[in-house]
């Protein structure tokens, strides 16, 4: 066993431990936090592996982007930030049910490939990524980008205030601070 090979096992013995912290913990913010370390443990799993692209894209994409707007919701709803009174039911059966699905389907798995021997492709790199994306991927990438266009156009247009109200309803129309001239 080498060097990498603990390195990824204490890093996949990290990320599981921490994962399980996340589904467990009564506090919604720990929980956040929680996943912020199972995803870094995942992108030391991909620097391990030598796929330092997936690594850097898992950094900041889902701990930068998904993990902070999973908290500034947590907190912009007004949410009870502390222990939660309703996850105090008690969840063993769920969790052997859950362990002993998993524990099934890793004995399946385990058994259906092991004599399949598997030939890696050649790696990966950004400029290879990139090549696809753009020669064999351009209209899911397009499409994608249009999404996320009206998806951002859609929340501009949702949070302006005079947006969905009554066309007849009594508006003021001022600003603060400011007096109406010639009315």
């Amino acid at each position: 066993m080498t060097g990498a090979d603990v390195l990824l096992l204490a890093l996949g013995a990290v990320a599981v431990g921490s994962g399980v912290l996340v589904v467990t913990t009564k506090h919604l913010v720990r929980a956040g936090l929680y996943l912020v370390v199972c995803l870094g443990a995942l992108a030391g799993d991909y620097l391990v592996l030598t796929a330092e692209l997936v690594a850097w894209v898992q950094v900041l994409i889902y701990v930068g982007a998904v993990v902070v707007l999973l908290l500034f919701a947590v907190m912009l709803t007004r949410a009870p930030i502390g222990a939660s009174d309703d996850l105090d039911r008690p969840g063993w059966p769920a969790a052997l049910i859950g362990g002993g699905v998993g524990l099934g389907l890793t004995a399946l798995l385990v058994d259906a490939y092991r004599w399949t021997a598997v030939e890696l492709p050649e790696a990966g790199t950004a400029e290879r990524i990139g090549g696809e994306i753009f020669r064999s991927w351009v209209l899911p990438f397009e499409v994608l980008s249009v999404l996320l266009l009206s998806a951002l156009v859609g929340a501009v247009v949702l949070s302006r205030p005079e947006i969905g109200r009554p066309a007849g309803g009594s508006r003021d129309t001022t600003r603060p601070g400011r007096t109406e001239v010639g009315r």
